[in-house]
């Protein structure tokens, strides 16, 4: 692919990871909010500290997905592959919006699974498009002639 592709793809896949993680971090904002407001305990956990680790919880997975997000706008951006960790992040983010999309079609409805797909095809489409990073050794030429007879007869002994 071209980078009249890779490029769209990358900045599509980088917006959707950045609406994400805003509203990743808004739903858990809210959650705290719940928890910390009911005053109830859950075997026999203090509600403040349910509250803050929801929060913390909240914050964490918002920053990595903005990460994710500025690895594929990097991309976009340069029209370069995300390097090695950047990739290891990428396919982890896919995974968990695998795992996310299947909890979510029992939980909210074959809507927010659909969304959750068109992330993680955007997600893989980028990976795929940039494909793996290919360093060439000097020492080992690709337009090497081969060795022996031009004729395809055995070499002499």
């Amino acid at each position: 692919m071209g980078a009249v592709v890779r490029r769209p793809i990358a900045a599509a896949a980088a917006a959707a990871l950045f609406v994400e993680a805003i509203g990743i971090v808004f739903v858990n904002w809210i959650l705290g909010k719940v928890v910390d407001g009911q005053s109830m305990s859950l075997a026999g956990l203090d509600p403040g500290a349910m509250a803050t680790s929801t929060w913390a919880m909240g914050g964490l997975f918002g920053l990595y997905l903005a990460i994710c997000g500025v690895v594929l706008l990097r991309s976009a951006l340069s029209d370069r592959p995300p390097g090695r960790i950047g990739r290891i992040l990428l396919i982890v983010c896919a995974v968990v919006h695998v795992v996310l999309g299947a909890l979510t079609v029992g939980l909210v409805g074959w809507s927010a699974f659909a969304l959750m797909m068109v992330e993680f095809g955007l997600i893989v489409l980028a990976l795929i498009a940039y494909g793996p990073r290919v360093e060439r050794d000097e020492a080992d030429p690709v337009d090497a002639p081969m060795a022996g007879p031009e004729n395809g007869a055995p070499a002499p002994a």
